[in-house]
């Protein structure tokens, strides 16, 4: 081969190289950055917190009613609850602002980890590495042990071994036996994460959730140091809880809002809109209108 054909080779292969490493790896997309919380109808659930009594639309059973029954929100007081994080599944739904960023191998240049921090500086590595899950008795952690892998432009994770937590902060336990599946979908500067909890103790079905969140170019996530303080004086060893049936607070957001009590106990029945059926049942139909008369008129007629 002459040289100008040598010279032709090496500048296509060049250029080839070139544009073989202009191309992403396939089905990946840049999670990372600061993303601030954007609240919609769930922001009641969110800040302040659920009404107590409210299982509406979540398949529970009736281990976790009774479990939410019996809880006292005075409980948060307690020290060893103080300082607590979020579970997995449910620290999305908290008002600050997660930090995501990628590990990457030095060698390869491949997506070792993705690294989520939230609220009091959790980190929940997304292991991408094709590592297994560990066996069932391995430590279980607030965030639990989490994989992940694309399915198209969309991230799934798998999550388990996480420590028992809470559905809804209204007294909603999830178990330490729950299995967490996350997608994360990224529209521009949007993302959706949608959880879905599948817990075999205090639920029939799994419990899906949507939270969505903007990119946030200004965003400083400062440290959350958080110190425990006695907030009420109590013997030793009282936790603050109410025995079966003894709850006063259980019936009010049902009279609050118009909502059979029946209702307002949940279950994966009250999840889906044929239930609306039932639901017309237990209310009836809507009062029939009165025509407006008018002081001093007689009949409604003028």
């Amino acid at each position: 081969m002459g040289t100008i054909g040598r010279t032709h080779v090496i500048g296509l292969a060049l250029l080839l190289s070139g544009v073989f490493y202009a191309i992403p790896a396939a089905a990946q997309v840049d999670f990372q950055g600061e993303w601030a919380p954007r609240f919609y109808e769930d922001q009641l659930e969110r800040v302040p917190g659920p009404e107590l009594g409210d299982y509406l639309g979540i398949p529970v059973n009736d281990a976790a009613r009774m479990r939410a029954d019996t809880w006292e929100a005075s409980v948060f007081t307690l020290p060893e609850w103080q300082c607590r994080p979020h579970g997995a599944d449910y620290i999305w739904r908290g008002p600050s602002q997660p930090i995501i960023w990628n590990e990457i191998d030095p060698l390869t240049r491949d997506i070792r980890a993705i690294h989520l921090e939230y609220l009091r500086s959790i980190d929940n590595p997304i292991w991408m590495d094709g590592r297994p899950h560990p066996d069932e008795d391995a430590l279980h952690s607030w965030g639990g042990f989490q994989t992940g892998k694309w399915e198209g432009d969309m991230l799934t994770v798998s999550i388990s071994h996480v420590k028992e937590s809470y559905m809804r902060r209204n007294g909603l336990a999830r178990s330490s036996k729950a299995k967490i599946t996350e997608h994360w979908i990224r529209h521009g500067d949007f993302l959706t994460v949608m959880t879905l909890t599948d817990d075999p103790v205090y639920t029939t079905e799994p419990f899906v959730r949507t939270t969505d969140y903007e990119l946030n170019l200004h965003g400083n996530v400062p440290p959350y140091p958080c110190e425990m303080v006695t907030e009420i004086e109590r013997p030793r060893g009282v936790v603050p809880s109410f025995m079966p049936g003894e709850n006063p607070n259980l019936k009010e957001f049902g009279e609050r809002w118009g909502v059979p009590y029946e209702v307002t106990r949940g279950g994966a029945e009250t999840m889906y809109p044929d239930y609306r059926k039932k639901l017309k049942q237990l209310m009836g139909p809507y009062p029939t209108a009165k025509p407006l008369v008018v002081q001093g008129e007689q009949g409604g007629q003028p």
